[in-house]
């Protein structure tokens, strides 16, 4: 029996608890269920083991809130903080360490943090800002990638077979982001590959070298050569940035691409297989249905670790100082103590949901991503008369993650809508873009160019008819 009051920790407390496995092919399939078990056995902290490693697993709403807000800087993203870490007892090929140890803004506190999260808010602003030119191109040229994906992926046919995960939802991140880095479009498919190699590949360990390699070389090429990107933004924003500084904040890029990703296919899945949201989109609540699915399935489900500097109450536990905890966002959106709350017979949902975090390291790119699938559900609805998942809703595959909440496939039966006309190679110029030339950057005004790049050859090897 758990007792109501625990003992003032002692240094080992934690190893000493009998810990619970988290990523079990339970938590895979059914993550809620564990969520509850847990609660109704620990409260709304639970001690659990992740991959061999011992820490506090928080799915309390108040909690998990508590901690983000970090409001008596309580909690440290930094490893070195980490006191199993600082002893020695963490074994070097635990998968998540290199992650952990990541020289980012994302495993920063303090001036340090606060200094590049500046720097990324002043990069990111002309891209999520609707009334700035530079935001309306984004916008048009997202469109157009959307459009360039469906017509590669229902390519010779108006109806079929497709997996909107591997060939729309993932895809369309990367597009983005490469637009975003200004890269020239033969190293953008270079690095497209690599980051999905990184993300979801064998060769993960050399994509990531390469994909160093050429976001350096690019931070180098940005500091000299200017242009209307995100590098160079930063740049400006702080202009005493290293180029290596700049290459490992841009190397966050992998991870927003990741959760975007997911999110897109979240949002899919809950419209294909809830009426209700689905019936919403003729009256234009896209984005509030993707405001919704955050609340529901958010694609970032658990956050990395956080190190607490100083014993602190949390839950029925005394967490010690130096003890991981893994904030879980999608527990605390079924805590009844905030799920009670909600109303889950109208679209409208609650803007109170941690899917973008909160405090400090909330997300600096919110408005971007709940675009970007916005956009990409928007153009699904415009381009199929007829969309049906291929899989019972309980059969879809998820990929084992301690961190997304991410389909691995979502294969569909499709009939494109009459009035869809998919590009038949290169597009002309975005107005207001400059024209396309060999050295330009992907993304540029030129389109996506379909026919001649080894990304595209890539989707289109993914491609199946029945």
């Amino acid at each position: 029996m758990i007792p109501d009051r625990w003992p003032s920790p002692a240094v080992d407390y934690l190893s000493s608890l009998p810990l619970e496995p988290l990523l079990t092919g339970e938590y895979d399939s059914s993550p809620t269920l564990v969520h509850e078990r847990l609660r109704a056995k620990y409260g709304p902290v639970a001690p659990i083991e992740l991959l061999g490693v011992p820490a506090w697993f928080v799915l309390g709403y108040d909690e998990v809130l508590l901690v983000m807000q970090n409001v008596r800087d309580v909690w440290s993203k930094r490893v070195d903080n980490w006191r199993a870490y600082a002893e020695g007892r963490v074994p070097p090929d635990w998968p998540l360490l290199p992650l952990l140890q990541a020289d980012n803004m994302g495993f920063h506190d303090g001036e340090k943090h606060h200094v590049l999260r500046t720097a990324w808010n002043a990069a990111l602003r002309p891209f999520q800002d609707p009334a700035d030119k530079r935001a309306q191109t984004l916008k048009r040229a997202m469109e157009r990638y959307c459009d360039d994906l469906i017509g590669v992926m229902t390519e010779g046919t108006s109806t079929g077979w497709a997996d909107l995960s591997t060939q729309y939802g993932r895809p369309l991140p990367l597009m983005v982001a490469n637009r975003l880095l200004g890269v020239t479009l033969s190293r953008g498919d270079d690095m497209m590959m690599d980051q999905w190699r990184l993300l979801d590949g064998p060769d993960s360990a050399g994509a990531y070298q390469r994909l160093y390699v050429a976001l350096l070389e690019l931070a180098t090429a940005k500091r000299h050569q200017r242009g209307d990107d995100l590098p160079s933004y930063m740049f400006a924003a702080n202009p005493d940035l290293s180029n290596e500084e700049l290459a490992r904040e841009l190397f966050m890029l992998p991870g927003f691409l990741d959760f975007t990703g997911s999110m897109i296919c979240n949002v899919i899945a809950e419209v294909l297989t809830n009426p209700q949201l689905r019936a919403a989109l003729p009256v234009g609540a896209i984005e509030e249905t993707v405001n919704r699915v955050a609340l529901l399935n958010p694609a970032l489900a658990n956050l990395s670790f956080r190190y607490a500097r100083t014993d602190v109450k949390l839950g029925r536990f005394t967490i010690a100082a130096g003890d991981p905890v893994m904030l879980s966002i999608a527990g605390a959106h079924t805590d009844p103590r905030f799920a009670a709350a909600l109303t889950p017979d109208t679209i409208r949902s609650t803007r109170a949901h941690l899917a973008w975090g909160a405090g400090p390291h909330g997300c600096p790119s919110r408005r971007l991503a709940t675009q970007m699938a916005t956009i990409a559900v928007r153009r699904l609805q415009d381009s199929f008369s007829t969309l049906q998942l291929a899989l019972p809703p309980d059969q879809l595959p998820w990929r084992p993650s301690p961190f997304v909440r991410a389909l691995r496939s979502l294969p569909v039966h499709y009939e494109l809508d009459a009035s869809f006309v998919p590009s038949p190679g290169p597009r002309s110029r975005i107005p207001g873009e400059p024209p396309a030339s060999p050295s330009t950057a992907a993304g540029d005004g030129s389109g996506s160019q379909p026919s001649r790049s080894g990304f595209w050859a890539f989707l289109r090897k993914l491609r199946r008819r029945e």
